[in-house]
């Protein structure tokens, strides 16, 4: 303590002996004791620095020992001192962008491309539509090709191609909790307060698999006395009084024919990776040449599905892929995804489809409103012509492609983002199967699933590769049967 007050003493003198700038010592004895004001200053503020200093010091010790300490008590194997391991990325560290999809041009309607498919022989591509953009393929497959796909898809079984509503939609409305009012509202379009039938039926054509009619509605109004003053016509007031499955428990109380389903074949899933027969594996390289996508996007997307038609079979008109959200989830990189959500849809980029035998009437894959110039759902049923019904107004629509043994013709789903990936879904894309008036109708569907979001994309594939190629080929098999048939 005596050293300290000296040193502050010498420091007094010293600087007390230099004139200050303002013309007067900087200390200035004051009468009272002897030790001066300014020497007593100098002695509080070094102490208080001096114990500032040491309580960092000791802080700093007490966290360099506590961190080395958590360390050290993490689970997992000893640290290799002489070959450290570099710290693993966090799992939702955005990717790189290394993978660009390419996307062929249709220059115009009726342009003709040249392609190279297999060995030895050149294919002729021609575009029949940019809204979608659609192509057609003659002779992308050779006649034993065919009827080798049908025996392959006989032998393993085919199956009803009935669709139902999704298991979780009913679970999901009532999560939603809209109320008579709110849904009133989502379905008056022209918000007149009134319920034209054009109006029901965009929103409501699929009910448990079961395509509603204008006939259909108004049968169904008569049967439950839901129109009150018969003006054709639901108030709120009328449409409060319908619960929620009133036209579902109405249709299936009256019977359901296989005409009034959404669609009426006949389908089966044939696995096209290692093991697979010879001629699918040639299908999939063949794809992967024609749409000059990544191997690996083929490979990972559904295995190809073969319909059958019988006379009176059709599939009204859908999209192969519903609309993105941020909300979406797409059914096949689901496992990857950082959260769940109820909302799910098969992301089906491209579709390519084959006909497997020429039909003997009817059965052309329709395109109600391919190269129109503007798209709305609401036009889509005009003076009760509803183009989306195969079955009485395929000769309505805007394209039609007769199917011919062999030829196959493929579209996007999607329009790009013009960034090289995924972009917003093509409504122009609506297409359906036309009923089948004489014969049976044999084709087959190859998806190519992508992922409109790349990163989930990227995880998924990611995912894949860590996994052996057997668990790798049960969950290929496994999605393929639960995809959506939007």
């Amino acid at each position: 303590m005596s050293n300290q007050k000296e040193a502050g003493d010498t420091t007094t003198s010293s600087s007390s002996s230099a004139p200050s700038r303002l013309g007067r010592p900087p200390c200035e004895p004051l009468p009272g004791p002897k030790t001066s004001v300014c020497s007593r200053s100098y002695f509080v503020v070094v102490m208080v620095f001096f114990h500032v200093y040491i309580i960092n010091v000791i802080a700093l010790l007490f966290y360099v020992h506590y961190s080395s300490g958590q360390e050290d008590a993490r689970p997992g194997p000893p640290r290799d001192k002489q070959n450290p391991q570099p710290p693993r990325p966090p799992s939702k560290a955005p990717l790189p962008r290394d993978i660009f999809l390419p996307r062929i041009e249709g220059i115009r309607v009726g342009h003709v491309q040249k392609v190279s498919l297999v060995p030895g022989k050149v294919h002729e591509m021609r575009t029949l539509s940019l809204k979608p953009l659609l192509f057609e393929i003659p002779g992308f497959l050779s006649e034993d090709e065919c009827r080798i796909v049908m025996q392959l898809a006989q032998l393993k079984g085919l199956m009803e191609s009935q669709l139902m509503v999704q298991d979780g939609q009913e679970e999901l409305a009532k999560e939603l909790d809209l109320s008579p009012v709110e849904i009133f509202n989502l379905l008056d379009i022209n918000q007149d307060g009134q319920l034209q039938l054009h109006e029901i039926l965009t929103h409501s054509r699929v009910r448990d698999g079961i395509w509603l009619t204008p006939e259909n509605l108004q049968e169904i109004y008569a049967g439950l006395n839901a129109d009150k003053d018969g003006n054709g016509l639901l108030s709120l007031e009328e449409f409060r009084l319908l619960s929620g499955d009133a036209f579902q428990r109405f249709l299936l109380q009256q019977g359901v024919k296989r005409s009034q389903l959404v669609r009426n074949s006949r389908h089966t899933w044939l696995y096209q990776g290692k093991g697979a027969h010879q001629v699918l594996q040639d299908i999939k390289i063949r794809v992967t040449r024609l749409t000059r996508l990544p191997t690996t996007l083929v490979d990972l997307s559904e295995p190809l599905q073969v319909v059958r038609y019988e006379k009176g079979g059709h599939y009204h008109a859908h999209h192969d892929s519903g609309p993105f959200y941020p909300e979406t989830a797409c059914t096949h990189t689901r496992l990857a995804a950082n959260a769940s959500t109820p909302f799910e849809t098969s992301c089906r980029y491209i579709t390519v489809l084959f006909y497997l035998n020429s039909v003997e009437g009817g059965g052309e894959t329709a395109f109600p409103v391919a190269d129109n110039r503007t798209f709305d759902e609401v036009s889509l049923i005009q003076n009760d012509v509803d183009l989306m019904d195969t079955r009485r107004n395929c000769d309505k629509s805007n394209l039609r492609v007769k199917p011919t043994k062999g030829k196959a013709v493929f579209w996007y789903n999607y329009l790009s983002d013009g960034k090289g990936w995924v972009g917003e879904q093509d409504e122009y894309a609506l297409h359906g199967g036309c009923v089948v008036t004489h014969g049976t109708k044999w084709v087959a569907n190859k998806w190519i699933n992508i992922d409109p979001d790349y990163q989930r994309q990227a995880r998924y594939e990611q995912l894949v590769s860590n996994r052996p190629d057997d668990e790798v080929d049960e969950d290929l098999t496994w999605n393929s049967d639960i995809h959506q048939e939007l």
